[in-house]
């Protein structure tokens, strides 16, 4: 084995474990895969690399959730993500990934400031309403398409409305299911997926699919107000890492 092939497994076999607990019901971490491939190949690279990742372990994390989501939430963000996919895939050529990671990052940011500043009131749960459920979801599916960073978008709309934390987890689960399958056709035709990763990415799976199920274990033991502020603390520590690239990258 060659010094670069001890590398780059050096970063994707911790990248693909990252996809694997996000499948299994933590999915603010799966953002952290791309950067951390990113560190051998390029974001882009990084990128289509994981994508059939995210899909494989998407099959496990369906049969784990196949009974706790929230299908109004799914009715109401799928147009929504699916509108902003092909918003990215025709402006591929022309949108700026730093510019959009430093904005996911900052949307990200804005909300853990706010909710650190009402932490302790009692705050009523949000209904899943339609123009929200819309906008976020276009957000989300568009951030996802670029980077892989759709999660920050997912919990600005779906946190407020105080799910259990199962279903939470589900929702998010089968929603990027759905994300991931469809952004396969614009990645294919843009030339982010090739057969010559096949090789690559085949000893990965393995370590994703047994991510999956820590994380939906994981999911299931936590306590749920230690889960939810689990989930607050790694989009803070991810959104300032994504201003951070956002900024890096510009």
């Amino acid at each position: 084995m060659s010094p670069s092939d001890v590398a780059f497994l050096a970063a994707a076999l911790p990248a693909a474990v990252l996809v694997g607990l996000s499948k299994g019901g933590l999915p603010i971490v799966g953002m952290l895969a791309v950067p951390i491939l990113a560190l051998v190949v390029s974001p882009v690279e990084a990128a289509g690399l994981l994508l059939p990742i995210f899909v494989v372990s998407d099959w496990f994390g369906l049969w784990a959730y196949r009974r706790e989501y929230s299908a109004r939430n799914l009715a109401i963000l799928t147009p929504g993500a699916l509108a902003g996919i092909a918003l990215g895939w025709a402006t591929a050529a022309w949108v700026s990934e730093a510019v959009v990671t430093l904005l996911v990052g900052l949307i990200g940011l804005t909300f853990v400031a706010d909710r650190l500043r009402t932490a302790g009131r009692d705050r009523p749960p949000r209904p899943a309403g339609v123009p929200r459920g819309l906008f976020w979801g276009a957000v989300s599916g568009f951030t996802s398409f670029v980077s892989h960073s759709g999660a920050p978008p997912y919990q600005m709309y779906t946190l407020p409305q105080h799910l259990p934390k199962m279903v939470f987890a589900g929702t998010a689960t089968i929603f990027f299911a759905i994300v991931n399958a469809v952004k396969l056709i614009p990645y294919w035709a843009l030339g982010q997926l090739s057969l010559d990763h096949l090789k690559s990415i085949a000893v990965l799976f393995p370590a994703a699919i047994l991510a999956t199920f820590a994380g939906v274990r994981l999911t299931r033991i936590l306590p749920e107000r230690l889960f939810f502020r689990l989930i607050l603390a790694a989009l803070a520590v991810v959104s300032v890492k994504l201003v951070w690239d956002g900024v890096r990258g510009l």
